[in-house]
């Protein structure tokens, strides 16, 4: 199995706007099996550089390194506002998943991690399922999410964490988190976003929905009593809580002095387009639930599942997302910052104290 040849440059690695402070990129290629792979390890500062393997069909090896640089990175501050003892990593295969992906060429990946001696730990992502996480684990131990080492699915936990998290938010701009008879507008009916949205029926909010999806919608009508709206349109709806549950860079310069809602907290990643929309979020008095604080859960479950415990340690861990959340709101009150702002800062203080103990 030979270096990766590609044209990227070894000058534009090093000199990349994401490269920061990197501890080791790999560029790795097999032939038989057509496997073109970036695995990016950002920081084992606080423990083996845990992230998902995602499988997309990017246009060129610059993007896909762009990509692996910056989803590690955001690894590294999300295990460690989340109170894991894990750093922060990700591979990206560049390959279509409908038409490239095949077991022989997720075993060559799940070799080449094993190389890595467990510095990075991979899951799944975008474009990788279950069984293809069991051909990875065939060829190395440095896996979850497996039948062996997980829970199944991520997105019932993923949910839990950001329902907590709007229920914080709603406690911090309200006065309570009792969200009976509240307004939300939900947009992506994904399994995590469907889940919150049930969630919040149970709860007594009045929901708005919307996705690309039809069949989604309609059952969010049929069994939540939702009302359902444009995706487009989601952002401006008349509601106390907007939850951006579907694509990233959704709060923007042109969302931004659209959005009526009094709080923004949603699964969705990368929500902010720049980090001037969180200063712009700010400005207009909308609190803001920083992604990754409050999407957390799948990554917990991921981390800390084990087959004894069930899932009780990986629920009582998630459900103190909205004790991680409710810190934030107050420190960035009197600070006079962005929630974003001090929940990177908290993870730095994390990551700067470990470094010195």
């Amino acid at each position: 199995m030979n270096a990766l040849h590609t044209s990227v440059h070894h000058s534009a690695v090093f000199d990349h706007p994401e490269m920061g402070e990197h501890e080791n990129i790999v560029f790795v290629q097999d032939k038989e099996t057509g496997l073109n792979a970036i695995i990016a390890v950002h920081d084992t500062t606080l423990g083996p550089a845990l992230g998902g393997c995602r499988v997309w069909p990017y246009a060129n090896p610059a993007d896909a390194l762009t990509d692996a640089l910056r989803l590690s990175r955001g690894m590294t501050y999300k295990n460690a506002l989340a109170g894991l003892d894990l750093g922060g990593g990700k591979a990206v295969i560049i390959a279509d998943p409908r038409k490239h992906k095949s077991v022989e060429l997720m075993e060559a990946f799940g070799l080449h991690v094993e190389r890595l001696s467990g510095t990075y730990v991979t899951a799944e992502d975008v474009g990788v399922s279950p069984e293809d996480m069991e051909a990875v684990a065939r060829f190395t131990q440095h896996v979850r999410g497996t039948s062996a080492t997980g829970l199944g699915d991520p997105s019932p936990y993923t949910a839990l964490g950001v329902f907590q998290g709007i229920k914080a938010s709603a406690r911090h701009v309200f006065g309570n988190d009792d969200l009976n008879g509240r307004s939300v507008s939900v947009q992506g009916l994904g399994h995590v976003g469907f889940d919150v949205a049930r969630q919040l029926h149970e709860a007594g909010a009045s929901l708005i929905v919307s996705d690309i999806h039809a069949p989604a919608v309609l059952k969010a009508i049929d069994t939540l009593d939702a009302t359902a709206v444009d995706p487009a349109e989601a952002h401006a709806a008349n509601v106390d809580i907007f939850a951006p549950c579907a694509l990233g860079a959704g709060l923007n310069a042109r969302t931004i002095p659209q959005i009526k809602a009094k709080v923004v907290a949603g699964a969705a990643n990368n929500q902010l387009q720049t980090p001037a929309d969180g200063i712009a979020l700010k400005e207009r008095g909308i609190l803001y639930a920083p992604d990754y604080a409050i999407n957390a859960g799948g990554v917990i479950s991921i981390a800390l599942a084990s087959p004894g415990d069930g899932d009780r340690m990986v629920r009582e861990k998630t459900i103190e997302i909205g004790d991680t959340l409710t810190a934030i709101f107050k420190r960035a009150e009197s600070e006079n910052s962005t929630p974003e702002q001090i929940a990177d800062t908290m993870a730095e203080e994390r990551l700067a104290k470990a470094k010195f103990n």
